[in-house]
């Protein structure tokens, strides 16, 4: 018997999307032929070279609904003449064309659910966006019966919502041995998405009163707004906008910065309930990090406080925590100590393992 295919859909571009790289990259190694979907745009870099394969349409539209529309249609024709074992829908945007492809080429399928799509702020703050999207979601969600997401207060989510029981798999770095240090550069570092509720509000201007400058690496749908916050609080000399990394190259960048950022506003459920990768990535790389104080993360750093938790969004509150963060210095090595014991707990060695599993019980039981 051959290699079970599998084709997973998200969209995105690709080339940043360090968690789905992992998922593939591990299912691959078990023995599956991997395929991972997404969309490519003008500005898009090469694809990095995996171990699964790749595809990208290029799109007319490249935001909005037409975009949606556009690469759902596209995905879902394609779809249709894709020969598969089984078929993946990365959150709610790609559900509806991995549901009817695979319901009429009778194939498996898997939705996992890397967040409340519904409940971000983005999306929960737009009221004709929210219901379309919600509609989505309950008529969607019941017809994936097997699933996975992030941590469980969101499996209990959709347990109670739509009577689906979902595997639990955090999305968490891959172990490198030499991927830390505990020497650090003078600057502070937000990585991720620059996208809203992220609260940027609270943290550009509390670099006023913080003399070490801000790296900010990423882009997003909030970025004109923080850039509009840097020049309001006058703080041009000390956030500094470097763009988009490779995966591989931030993570460089992640081990040298003396502090990082993990903050939230409290505006909906995916953030208020959410376990972002850059909680993780910091952590990984032994740079501790000033975190919004949300229940996962609050119960994780119970465990071993590698985070210094918030629950202000006062900029002057958060600009005391900073400076005492970098000043105390036995605190400071205290939660790196904590970083290096967690990492080897806290990583995708052990998560995969129950990644495998999930899948190898979907083949053998016929589900």
């Amino acid at each position: 018997m051959g290699k079970k295919k599998l084709i997973f859909s998200v969209t995105n571009d690709l080339v940043f999307d360090q968690r789905m790289q992992r998922i593939c990259t591990s299912l691959q190694h078990a023995g599956y032929d991997v395929m991972l979907v997404g969309f490519s745009t003008k500005s898009s870099p090469p694809l990095s070279a995996q171990v699964f394969k790749q595809k990208r349409f290029r799109l007319f539209f490249s935001k909005g609904k037409l975009f949606y529309l556009e690469y759902n249609l596209r995905l879902f024709i394609w779809l249709l003449f894709q020969w598969a074992d089984l078929m993946g829908a990365i959150d709610l945007d790609t559900i509806i064309p991995v549901y009817y492809a695979s319901r009429i080429r009778k194939k498996k399928r898997v939705y996992d659910a890397h967040e409340l799509f519904c409940e971000m702020k983005e999306v929960v703050s737009r009221p004709i966006i929210f219901r379309i999207w919600k509609w989505v979601e309950r008529k969607y969600v019941p017809r994936f019966p097997i699933g996975y997401t992030v941590n469980a207060p969101l499996a209990e989510i959709f347990k109670n919502d739509y009577g689906v029981v979902y595997e639990v798999i955090r999305n968490v770095p891959v172990l490198v041995e030499n991927s830390f240090s505990l020497e650090k550069e003078p600057f502070l570092l937000y990585q991720g998405a620059v996208n809203e509720g992220r609260n940027f509000e609270t943290l550009i201007p509390a670099m006023q009163w913080v003399e070490m400058p801000l790296w900010i690496c990423g882009d997003g749908n909030f970025m004109e707004q923080v850039k509009e916050l840097v020049a309001k609080y006058n703080v041009q000399d000390k956030v500094i906008f470097k763009g988009k990394y490779l995966p591989e190259n931030l993570r460089t960048i992640t081990a040298k910065a003396s502090l990082g950022f993990t903050l939230f506003e409290n505006n909906g459920l995916s953030n208020y309930l959410s376990l972002a990768n850059r909680f993780f990535d910091y952590l990984h790389a032994a740079t501790p990090q000033i975190c919004v104080d949300f229940p996962v993360y609050h119960q994780l750093n119970n465990i071993a406080p590698v985070a210094v938790l918030v629950d202000s969004n006062d900029p002057v509150v958060l600009a005391v925590i900073i400076n005492k963060t970098l000043t105390d210095t036995s605190f400071y090595r205290k939660l790196q100590e904590n970083c290096l014991i967690m990492r080897e707990k806290w990583c995708w060695q052990q998560e995969e393992i129950t990644l495998t599993r999930f899948y190898q019980k979907i083949f053998s039981i016929g589900a």
